[in-house]
């Protein structure tokens, strides 16, 4: 399923579900529906960059071993995994352009 991030700063953002969780989940956010306000946004994006500089720090996954699936289970033609940072990037742009035009995120509405 696909869960669409919306902002008044950015286009529209389409992410699988099972690829938000672990950065809503990271925020403290619901999954299904949610806000990130203006007032949260400082907070949100360093959060979110303090969880991909966490991850950039544990140690790579032997990709011999994983049957070439990223950590949410997808099959990866070229056998590496996608990071958290590739995954978190259009999510932490839209966060930062609401930032810059004191607006908010919302998903599921």
């Amino acid at each position: 399923m696909l869960i669409t991030f919306k902002s008044k700063a950015a286009a529209d953002l389409l992410m699988y579900k099972t690829h938000a969780k672990p950065l809503l989940d990271s925020l403290g956010k619901d999954l299904e529906q949610g806000i990130i306000t203006a007032e949260d946004m400082a907070a949100a994006i360093a959060t979110l960059e303090n969880e991909i500089t966490l991850s950039k720090r544990q140690p790579a996954i032997d990709n011999d071993h994983n049957d070439s699936k990223d950590s949410y289970g997808d099959e990866l033609e070229s056998g590496k995994q996608v990071s958290i940072s590739a995954r978190a990037f259009p999510l932490l742009e839209m966060m930062r352009a609401a930032q810059k035009e004191d607006t908010f995120v919302m998903w599921g509405v």
